[in-house]
């Protein structure tokens, strides 16, 4: 019985490490700002997909990998995916219901609270943000999630992660 409850772990841990991935990848400074929010969008899958397993402790402990692989002030990213994984993890039954293109409406606003989160935390701070990030982040998170999620339903069925 607890086999089976562990079954499919490798590949949500695998999902994450491949957003970390895409994370840390170089970009041209002009690209650097349409560079869409990988965790989160994994996070938010999996706290729909599977909120019995993937929480806003899993979002605290992602955004702390984020928090590493970035260099940024420990715990930014922590707090920023905590409030992603509290709200996908709250309307998800409202969402998983819906089409595509207005779960990408609701992807929208969650990474723009995400995005809020970060710059606000990055101007207490003291460093200067790009202005267009706030924007340009949710608006290609948001044109990337039916793909994000097609992709991630299919991995998620193949290897029965339940």
């Amino acid at each position: 019985m607890i086999l089976h409850r562990r079954h499919g772990t490798w590949v949500i841990v695998a999902s994450f490490l491949l957003a970390y991935a895409l994370t840390a990848l170089p970009l041209p400074e002009w690209a650097e700002l349409w560079r869409p929010a990988w965790g989160a969008l994994v996070l938010m899958y999996w706290c729909m997909a599977v909120p019995q397993r993937v929480g806003v402790a899993i979002g605290f402990f992602a955004g702390l990998g984020l928090d590493v692989l970035q260099g940024t002030l420990l715990g930014q990213h922590a707090l920023a995916m905590c409030l992603v994984a509290f709200v996908a993890h709250k309307v998800y039954l409202q969402v998983r219901v819906l089409p595509l293109w207005q779960q990408g409406v609701g992807v929208f606003m969650l990474v723009l609270a995400y995005q809020g989160v970060i710059v606000w935390i990055t101007g207490m701070q003291g460093l200067m943000v790009h202005g267009n990030a706030m924007w340009t982040t949710p608006l290609v998170s948001m044109l990337l999630w039916p793909w994000i999620f097609v992709v991630l339903r299919d991995m998620r069925r193949r290897y029965s992660v339940s």
